[in-house]
């Protein structure tokens, strides 16, 4: 017998400590991502669940300040060129 929709979602779910071990990382770091909503969470049965798929499929951001657009190159820089040319 095919499984439902909502079946296939619950089997999908995972522990915390389950997603730690796929990624690599530890526990705390993958709570850091659920914390700061990189990965959706829900709580069931006492304990937070993500989704396998979505643990999977995760990737990371570049992170840091956007590149300046003026810095890169020499447009709008001032070239000073040193020695005496007469």
């Amino acid at each position: 017998m095919p499984k439902k929709k909502d079946e296939k979602e619950v089997d999908d779910l995972i522990t915390l400590s389950e997603a730690a071990s796929l990624r690599g990382t530890s526990v705390s770091a993958v709570s850091h991502l659920v914390r700061r909503q990189r990965l959706a969470s829900i709580e069931r049965y006492g304990k937070v669940l993500v989704s396998r798929s979505e643990v999977q499929g995760y990737k990371p951001s570049k992170g840091g300040r956007p590149p300046n657009p003026k810095a890169s190159g020499t447009e709008g820089r001032v070239v000073v060129k040193k020695g005496n040319k007469k």
